[in-house]
Parts: C-alpha cells; sequence; structure tokens
C-alpha cells in the first residue's frame, strides 16, 4: 500500500527548543560553534544535518540564513540574497538528482502562524523516501494576475490558490537561476509583513520542481479558514486584482 502520510516523532518532538514564543529560550542556530553534522557551509549559510529528526522515514536538513538572529528575508540586502537562494535551491537540486529520495522538499517558515518553533531564519530540506510532494501539485496551482515578468521569471498572485486567499507565485525555468526568481519573492515576503490590509505576522515560503519549472509560493499565514480544514475546498477572494495592483505601485 501506497503511503500518504509522514509519520511524526513525538518524542523527538517533545525535545524541540522552541523560542518563536519563548523568547527567553536561548536560540540554538546563534551558538555556531556549538552546531555539528555541517553538510554545507558558504559564509554565514550554513547547511546541517536537522537535530531533531521527527520526520520518520525521511532525512531533514537545515538550512540556517545567516548569523544575525533578527534578520529577515523581506530585508536581506541583495548581494545575499541572491547569495542565499542559489546555495539553497542548488543544495534542493543536489539532493533531488542524488536518486535517493523519491522527492525532496525544500520550504521556508517564519512566525508564530508558520508552523516554525525557531525564530532565527531558517529553511528546511527535507527528503522523503516514501512520499512524492509532486502528486498534490500541478502547474495549474502557479496560475494567476502577472505583477512582474522579466528574463523569463514572472510574478503572479494566484487565481488558484492551494489553501486559499493571498498566495504569491514566482516561477522560471531550471535550466538557468535568474536573480529576478529571489528579488520576487523578497518583494512578496516584504508586501505581507508591511502592506497587507490586515497585520500579518507570519508565512511561508514552498518551492516546486515540477517538470522544467521551478516554482515559489508564498504564502500568507492566518488561522486557517474551516471549510479548508473540513472539506479542502479553498477560496479565492474578490480583491485580486487591487491587490495585484498595489504591489505594481508600491514596487514596480
Amino acid at each position: 500500500m501506497e503511503n500518504s502520510h509522514l509519520h511524526f516523532n513525538t518524542s523527538i518532538g517533545v525535545k524541540k527548543p522552541e523560542n518563536i514564543r519563548n523568547k527567553d529560550q536561548a536560540c540554538p542556530f546563534c551558538e555556531r560553534d556549538q552546531l555539528t553534522d555541517l553538510i554545507s557551509v558558504e559564509g554565514p549559510i550554513i547547511l546541517l544535518k536537522n537535530k531533531y529528526p521527527v520526520l520518520e522515514n525521511a532525512y531533514q536538513t537545515v538550512l540556517i540564513e545567516t548569523d544575525e538572529c533578527q534578520g529577515d528575508l523581506s530585508t536581506y540586502s541583495k548581494e545575499h540574497l541572491h547569495r542565499l537562494i542559489q546555495f539553497g535551491l542548488t543544495s534542493w537540486l543536489e539532493m533531488e538528482k542524488s536518486g535517493q529520495y523519491r522527492s525532496v522538499l525544500f520550504f521556508k517558515n517564519h512566525g508564530p502562524l508558520s508552523g516554525g518553533t525557531i525564530a532565527h531564519p531558517h529553511m528546511q530540506i527535507v527528503g522523503l523516501h516514501d512520499i512524492d510532494y509532486r502528486e498534490k501539485a500541478a502547474h495549474d496551482d502557479f496560475e494567476g494576475i502577472v505583477i512582474a515578468e522579466q528574463n523569463n521569471v514572472r510574478f503572479t498572485l494566484s487565481t488558484k490558490p492551494r489553501v486559499g486567499f493571498y498566495e504569491f507565485n514566482v516561477q522560471m525555468k531550471d535550466s538557468r537561476y535568474q536573480d529576478e526568481f529571489a528579488e520576487y519573492i523578497q518583494i512578496a515576503v516584504h508586501y505581507i509583513l508591511n502592506h497587507f490590509p490586515f497585520r500579518a505576522t507570519s508565512y511561508n515560503v514552498f518551492f516546486y520542481h515540477l517538470d522544467d519549472q521551478i516554482y515559489a509560493k508564498i504564502v500568507s499565514r492566518f488561522v486557517t479558514t474551516p471549510l479548508y480544514i473540513g472539506y479542502g475546498i479553498p477560496q479565492v477572494p474578490n480583491n485580486l486584482v487591487w491587490m495585484a495592483d498595489d504591489v505594481k505601485g508600491i514596487y514596480f
């Protein structure tokens, strides 16, 4: 029987540090001389094995984005932003090409509603041995109102959101990295944190590799609608055109 669910090891989960809400708890990623199982290092960017591998039948890694604990993707310099996204994409695609996993996840949590536990800026790359995330993803998930497009990189506001409401998409070919890919992601994150019509403190960035396309989906996080939790029905708001125009007016 094909496995459709990831299994979470609760005995490991209870040991994980949690300082998104508990600010008194020390940040484990700031103690860089204490980090172990390093895989790759590029200046302040570090890829290492996850010390708390809560997902069974998976290989979990953490990508520490910066040595600044209060840093954020929305405010990185262009130099660091491009370096980080290129490093992350390369590490993710290399793990995918290794052939050791059925599929490889690459994602980022930020904020108390994102599902993360550590506030220090980081991403995760997770190799899944028996689940293919691509079976539940389609190119249609990334269709939307075009906000910007340059060097074959497209930035859209989704008209077919996976969960519902406001989801930004960035798309490029997998054959060549373009700086606009990282810059559009940063704009989406900055808009969510600073210009949303209602205050947002949390977001996720999810990466997908479908056929010859690489996508990033940037999702603002609020309390999830019960229609999606109970029935899997996404909702599409009626002000998408206004929001797309608002992003254009602020950033382009």
